[in-house]
């Protein structure tokens, strides 16, 4: 298995070569080269901030279609609690969960009811594993591959438990089994998920060698359907729901760290917002605390960009469903095993940032970016393609740019060859040489500015 396969992909055709997607990108994933967009995959998190960003929609997401319950004798649904907050006036859950048997699924279990078998599990895992406070919580994808690939003094702080999504399969293949008979492969364990990020899980997992998820459908590609069937399911619902306020509240930010009722955690939300915490936890800023919450996603889950509602709204809708449900942790967290719970693979960190083979050479190189960006004007303008100077100044050091795609550079040497032209028109003797050396020159320069017009798709006065 790839463990640096994304869902997040380009359409290059689509792509208009703008540069709001490398400003965006909490891992400077992207470059604009040759007037498109580029992704690095061995940076991207795929919390989908470029996807949310594109103008020109030449991000996408790769993920399932509703057609993969053909291929299964038997499915589950796994709604994500955030789904919830996408319909008006609900009040009853199982109105929507209903409306889901409709599209075709032969039973549903709620993502937010191992939600809350994850909530007692930790708990109680943080309450006696007091040796890494505080831990991290590892239910959004997107913050543990950001740690494993820029963190890595982090990494023993994560919580060694598999997220809620994974839980909910593993019970739902379970039941299902009991229920048909059907061996494993032919049930189809089915998400509905909220985000690039879990996408990717389902495809790449972390912490596990294997995922029970089969399929990964978008929230938005199905909402339409469940939103035609909601009437009809109004009038046949079925209890299909057992889930609480704590299973349901883990779809906003903030949700998961209040079922462990402390008053030592943090909470945060947005991918900006989440690196700032991070960073401060690795410089020892963050004291007295437990357990952190971090979703990449601004609002939590339900900021997913896979979801349609705007996600200040669906936290009041959220809010509003909770306040209809029992506060419980379902008696079903008793029954889980610690294989079924925690990690069985290591997650490890990936030094893909890193200059070099060894430090001896990283520490050579790094030299090299910072006398390179001291050229620069430190705007961080973008136009290079680049999202920063530094990042500008990393790339030529890799050997996949050069110092005049930055457009500053680049106009002082074309102002640097006027003035030459002037000297040479009054004061150089005019010869054969001197002429031809400076015809080279200013092809040379004519050559670079035809490749940054190109390359980024703007015209150089």
């Amino acid at each position: 298995m790839d463990k640096f396969f994304h869902s997040v992909y380009l359409r290059e055709e689509l792509c208009s070569g703008c540069i709001n997607c490398i400003k965006r990108c909490p891992t400077e994933a992207i470059r604009v080269r040759n007037g498109k967009a580029c992704i690095t995959k061995e940076f991207c998190i795929d919390c989908g901030e470029c996807v949310r960003t594109c103008q020109n929609h030449a991000k996408k997401i790769q993920r399932d279609s509703i057609e993969c319950l053909k291929d299964y004798e038997y499915t589950v649904a796994l709604p994500a609690p955030s789904l919830y907050s996408q319909f008006n006036n609900v009040t009853d859950v199982n109105i929507i969960l209903t409306a889901i048997l409709e599209l075709g699924f032969n039973d549903v279990y709620e993502v937010a009811a191992a939600a809350e078998i994850v909530s007692a599990a930790t708990k109680e895992y943080v309450d006696i594993h007091r040796e890494n406070w505080p831990y991290i919580s590892t239910a959004c994808p997107s913050v543990v591959r950001l740690i494993r690939v820029r963190f890595p003094n982090l990494i023993e702080h994560l919580l060694p438990i598999n997220p809620p999504v994974e839980i909910a399969a593993i019970f739902a293949r379970r039941a299902a089994m009991r229920k048909t008979g059907l061996p494993s492969e032919k049930i189809g364990i089915i998400f509905l998920s909220p985000c690039s990020s879990k996408i990717t899980y389902v495809k790449a997992p972390l912490g596990i060698e294997k995922t029970e998820i089969d399929c990964a459908i978008g929230i938005s590609d199905v909402y339409s359907l469940i939103l035609a069937n909601m009437k009809q399911a109004a009038q046949t619902t079925k209890i299909l729901s057992n889930a609480g306020r704590i299973g349901v509240g883990w779809g906003k930010g903030g949700g998961e760290a209040l079922a462990l009722e402390t008053d030592a955690y943090l909470a945060a939300d947005g991918i900006e917002n989440v690196i700032r915490v991070l960073e401060d936890l690795e410089d020892e800023k963050l004291s007295g605390l437990r357990y952190i919450e971090l979703d990449a996603c601004s609002g939590g889950c339900v900021g997913g960009v896979l979801n349609v509602e705007n996600p200040f709204i669906a936290q009041t809708k959220l809010k509003k469903i909770n306040e209809s449900l029992p506060i419980r942790y379902i008696s079903e967290h008793r029954k889980i095993s610690d294989r079924d719970l925690f990690w069985d693979v290591d997650v490890v960190y990936e030094p893909v940032f890193e200059l070099g083979d060894n430090f001896i050479e990283g520490a050579a190189l790094m030299t090299q970016v910072q006398e390179i960006y001291q050229k620069f004007p430190k705007l961080d303008c973008g136009i290079c393609g680049a999202p920063t100077c530094k990042a500008l100044a990393e790339d030529i050091v890799k050997g996949n740019a050069n110092e005049h795609a930055c457009i500053h550079i680049l106009k002082d040497q074309i102002h640097k060859l006027s003035m030459d032209a002037t000297s040479f028109a009054n004061d150089t003797v005019i010869n054969e040489d001197s002429v031809y050396g400076y015809v080279q020159t200013l092809k040379e320069y004519i050559n670079e500015i035809a490749v940054l017009d190109s390359h980024l798709n703007h015209d150089v006065d």
